[in-house]
């Protein structure tokens, strides 16, 4: 068993099947005697809550598949009926996403909105919060080693908070739970993880580091992902996937870009929940071609990473890679009009993802982007 973090970058890092038999030990070592858990239902139906042996003061299972502000108000509201002291996120990208905002807002006074990077309110974020352990149950999101938070706030904007602050106090990365993930599940949250990877590699900003971790967890990734797809229970396919997904978010230093600035107002559609990685999937493509003759350097050392001739080729590869995952190829395969996506693009352009685009990014480019993707 895991005594020591094995990973240590940015937070500390358990990483390996059976880590989680860690959380009770961090527990004590953060002095949580009375933690909330934050996740959703699938994973508490499937007993995954009943198999990390720890006393919780209380459970929230009501997470929304794109966290709300009112759904981080009702957790909230448990924390504190239920007396806790920390709080233990279990899931993927939304567990982890909402936890971040209910720990800000438990000695943090309300609105979210302020707290936003669209608001310049990562200043007002302090280091006064609870502790906070993550355990991934998927390999995707990354949010379990992420600065950052993504919640749709009062006013229906989805936006993101950011500050070091609401990274985790340690993170379990266990390839264990993964290996229930359906197929389609685990193409989707792939995904994600490889377009993280993909968009911190391109972005402007300066970071060697965050490059060479970024172009690592996209080779382990888009070499495992079919198989981890295919075959569920292949474990050496599963954690290569849970890798992919740890460096990609360890590299989100760097930012992102068109991508995600595509994906977060559909996101918050809430009515609708789109799933998050599968919108990547579908968005990835037509951004590379967009982006190619602004970081053509780039597109070619990924290009030699993956082992593809041609770097002209990555888009048409990946909308192959979509195909053989079985996700849908544009946005009408999942019930989208064009009159839900025109009042989109100026929200994509504000986005904070699109200020690190390799190519500079206009609300016409975007309308452009949403009805090639259509």
């Amino acid at each position: 068993m895991l005594t020591i973090p094995n990973i240590i970058y940015l937070t500390d890092i358990y990483f390996d099947f059976g880590a989680v038999t860690i959380l009770p030990d961090l527990l004590k070592k953060y002095h949580i005697s009375r933690p909330l858990i934050i996740t959703d239902k699938g994973l508490v139906k499937l007993g995954i809550i009943d198999r990390l042996c720890i006393n919780v003061a209380a459970i929230f299972d009501h997470t929304e598949p794109n966290p709300t502000e009112s759904n981080a108000n009702e957790a909230l509201m448990v924390y504190q009926q239920s007396t806790c002291d920390g709080i233990v996120a279990v899931g993927g990208g939304s567990p982890m996403d909402l936890a971040k905002s209910v720990r800000l807002l438990v000695n943090h006074p309300p609105p979210l909105e302020q707290y936003s990077v669209l608001r310049g309110g990562s200043s007002k974020i302090t280091d006064n919060m609870p502790p906070f352990i993550a355990v991934p149950t998927t390999a995707g999101s990354g949010s379990e080693v992420g600065r950052a938070a993504l919640i749709t706030v009062s006013s229906g904007r989805k936006l993101g908070l950011l500050s070091n602050y609401l990274l985790p106090n340690a993170t379990i990365c266990d390839p264990e739970p993964t290996i229930g993930m359906p197929p389609l599940l685990t193409a989707g949250t792939g995904m994600d993880a490889i377009s993280h990877c993909i968009e911190t590699f391109c972005s402007t900003r300066y970071n060697p580091v965050a490059d060479a971790i970024a172009l690592d967890g996209l080779e382990r990734g888009y070499s495992n992902i079919i198989k981890a797809t295919h075959n569920g229970a292949d474990r050496k396919a599963r954690s290569e996937m849970m890798m992919c997904s740890l460096e990609g978010s360890l590299a989100f230093q760097k930012g992102l870009g068109a991508v995600h600035s595509l994906s977060h107002p559909l996101g918050a559609l809430t009515e609708r929940q789109f799933h998050h990685g599968t919108l990547n999937a579908i968005f990835l493509p037509v951004v590379l071609r967009f982006n190619f003759d602004y970081c053509e350097n780039k597109m070619q050392a990924i290009a030699g990473r993956l082992k593809i001739k041609d770097a002209a080729t990555l888009p048409a590869k990946f909308d192959e890679l979509n195909q053989e995952l079985g996700l849908p190829g544009r946005l009408r395969e999942l019930g989208i009009t064009k009159e839900d996506l025109e009042h989109l693009a100026q929200l994509a352009q504000e986005d904070h993802c699109t200020p690190t685009n390799p190519r500079p990014t206009r609300v016409e480019d975007f309308h452009r982007l949403y009805s090639e993707s259509w």
